[in-house]
């Protein structure tokens, strides 16, 4: 099924690794050129960046920190410059500190909602912004998570209070640029074998998957190929969803 990317331009937040270089690698593999962001391991965004090249697409890696406003409005404009526009964004990067309400430090607290929820406004105002001043459609895809509905009982409580507040930002973003072409929906995620929980899954396996009424935890890849459809024109009358992506956890 052609899901009409193909010579499209695409940047993915936090594309160097998990869930965000699969759906780096996937949107590649369906024809668009693809940039990735990554904050401290050059060497692996570089990896993705051949992988890409590899399918025969354009890649670029850049290094931003997203706590930081101007990287967050940097990484649109370095994207544009590359390869004359955009098309498709994914707001994937995330942070996931752990701290209970008691003891959550005030620089905790602003250092995760600067990274996953003020870097997903400054990055799509960007990007909105270039969609309306050159007149064209766009498509913005924001990775939440479960933990926006359901909350925390694991010391995230920060991290489940950014993902909420992006779900609300996400609908406000489609009911105002609707009428403009341009579609913004959530994907919410729950437990990805990423290497964000690779060690909390190797050492209590069954406590995560007996959670999932599918019964095992998702791959980057099932990830990937979802978030694929959501930027896709086969998705084109889907805009301020969120759609779960948690294996039954969420089901709503």
């Amino acid at each position: 099924m052609d899901l009409g990317i193909k010579n499209k331009t695409a940047i993915v937040t936090g594309g160097s690794r998990g869930v965000g270089k699969e759906i780096a690698l996937t949107l590649a593999n369906e024809g668009a050129n693809v940039v990735v962001t990554y904050q401290s391991n050059r060497e692996k965004a570089d990896e993705v960046v051949k992988a890409i090249e590899a399918t025969g697409q354009k890649g670029l890696a850049i290094h931003a920190n997203l706590a930081n406003a101007d990287d967050a409005v940097s990484i649109i404009s370095q994207s544009i410059k590359a390869f004359g526009t955009l098309d498709i964004l994914v707001n994937n990067a995330a942070i996931w500190p752990t701290g209970y309400v008691k003891s959550i430090k005030l620089e905790d607290w602003n250092t995760t909602l600067d990274v996953n929820l003020t870097s997903v406004f400054l990055t799509s105002q960007a990007f909105l912004n270039h969609c309306l001043e050159i007149e064209q459609p766009g498509e913005i895809l924001n990775i939440t998570s479960q933990a926006a509905f359901h909350g925390s009982t694991t010391g995230h409580s920060h991290y489940a209070a950014s993902k909420a507040g992006m779900i609300a930002f996400t609908k406000s973003m489609a009911r105002e640029h609707a009428k403009d072409g341009i579609r913004v929906n959530n994907l919410a995620l729950g437990i990805v074998e990423t290497d964000m929980i690779r060690e909390k899954l190797e050492k209590d396996a069954s406590y995560y998957v007996n959670r999932i009424p599918l019964g095992r935890v998702a791959q980057p890849g099932d990830i990937a190929d979802i978030a694929a459809f959501l930027v896709s024109k086969r998705a084109g009358y889907i805009t301020g969803a969120t759609i779960d992506a948690t294996g039954g956890m969420l089901m709503r």
